[in-house]
């Protein structure tokens, strides 16, 4: 790399796969208008976790239509590797595809050796039937699994290429094969604070000159079996409501826990001079970022410090009067949200010093590692327009003091940074603002 000044980084094309549709705009008109994607879960059976209802990613079926629009041979590719692809994978490669397209950028129009993907992810479990065959084989007379016998018997029944459909590094390893994108290539594995991680080491890879374009995304579902029931066991949920639109409701004094979700966004991030060359469309850009782990060895308040860290990091040495607005974890657990709230004050001040605070997460619950990308996407897309309020939270609670956006009359500013943080005290922030 040669002693080039640090170079801007923009963004020019996003793509979305959310439990309100997979178009930005319709996700944006739906947040503004109040929309929740909540109701009664299709892909785990009722009547087993402590909760039937969880925000999933409907409008997407897996169909070759839902990847928007590319080349019949494109189409054959991915359609063949749909086979070795999970849901989660799946909607992955679905919003990369989609994102290339809202970018215009075609093959025609970039250095395939200098354009490059970077994916946030979370572990993937894999479905129980994939095993379901081998076990059956392996059950004595008395209905119990005989375990001496899986290796004979029961490990020929799993398909030799189920492992593939459940890697966390394969939405980026499937998107650049497809697209022959051979520039820098990483996963980053963080549950929630994966999106922010994913467009900040796209930033700086940008700015350094290693690379002129990268196709940044990330995806997750906590909709799954497994995965569902890990969340029931080790996580508070809100309770079933008979509204189930009710059931997030974050920085609310009656908030009582955090909803499945699924989903999946990505974006085209380019060099300024890069994008200019080529006459696109410039959607925002990419100005800073932060990144902590505080763990629970900090004492009760980690969360709090761990999110503290970032946003101080991500505002840098800009005026906090300029940040428009801050999108917010708004888990909807009573501990997170508090301790989210005081780390926005840390940084911030009380609530009249504060930008407007808002949470995508009242509409579409937590959709893991693909949560921070899509919040992140309907900031961007608001910005010099209204903001969407947070939904189901007319009055924050007495713990939250926050200045919290709850009509669609606030204005969104001209940038935001958007904050996401794992239970265990990993944090991710990202800044960004509108072109000018």
């Amino acid at each position: 790399m040669d002693n080039a000044p640090y170079r801007r980084v923009v963004i020019t094309g996003v793509g979305v796969v959310t439990p309100l549709g997979n178009d930005p705009d319709g996700l944006l008109s739906g947040l503004r208008s109040g929309r929740s994607g909540i109701g009664p879960l299709t892909q785990v059976p009722h009547g087993v976790l402590s909760v039937d209802y969880g925000a999933e990613a409907s409008e997407f079926t897996g169909d070759i239509a839902d990847y928007g629009p590319m080349d019949k041979k494109l189409q054959r590719t991915i359609r063949k590797g749909s086979k070795v692809m999970c849901r989660e994978i799946e909607m992955g490669v679905a919003v990369a595809q989609r994102a290339l397209n809202d970018a215009g950028l075609d093959a025609d129009q970039r250095d395939r050796d200098r354009t490059g993907v970077l994916y946030g992810c979370d572990y993937i479990m894999s479905q129980p039937i994939e095993f379901a065959s081998g076990i059956a084989k392996c059950m004595d007379s008395d209905g119990r699994f005989d375990f001496s016998r899986w290796g004979e018997q029961g490990k020929p029944e799993v398909n030799p290429l189920w492992l593939l459909k459940y890697l966390p590094n394969m939405p980026a390893s499937h998107v650049a094969i497809y697209n022959d994108l051979r520039g820098p290539n990483n996963s980053i594995t963080v549950r929630e604070a994966s999106a922010n991680l994913a467009i900040a080491e796209a930033y700086s890879t940008l700015a350094r000159g290693q690379a002129d374009v990268l196709l940044v995304g990330s995806t997750g579902s906590r909709i799954h079996p497994l995965r569902s029931l890990h969340a029931d066991m080790q996580e508070t949920l809100a309770k079933n409501q008979s509204d189930p639109s009710t059931m997030s409701r974050p920085f609310t004094a009656t908030r009582d826990g955090s909803v499945l979700g699924e989903g999946a966004g990505a974006m085209v991030c380019e060099t300024l001079e890069h994008a200019q060359a080529r006459g696109a469309t410039i959607l925002g850009e990419i100005v800073g970022y932060g990144s902590s782990a505080v763990g629970p060895v900090f004492g009760q308040r980690f969360l709090q410090q761990a999110i503290a860290n970032v946003l101080r990091s991500a505002l840098g040495d800009e005026d906090k009067s300029d940040i428009g607005h801050i999108h917010a974890h708004g888990l909807g657990t009573v501990e997170c949200d508090a301790q989210e709230s005081a780390a926005i004050q840390d940084i911030f001040g009380a609530p009249d010093q504060q930008p407007p605070v808002t949470t995508a997460k009242g509409h579409l619950g937590n959709l893991g590692a693909g949560g921070g990308m899509v919040e992140t996407i309907a900031s961007l897309k608001s910005l010099g327009e209204n903001l969407f309020p947070i939904r189901n939270c007319d009055t924050p609670a007495d713990d939250c003091a926050i200045n919290a956006c709850v009509n669609d009359s606030t204005a969104a500013g001209k940038q935001f940074i958007n904050v996401n943080v794992t239970p265990q005290g990993q944090a991710s922030a990202i800044r960004i603002r509108a072109f000018e």
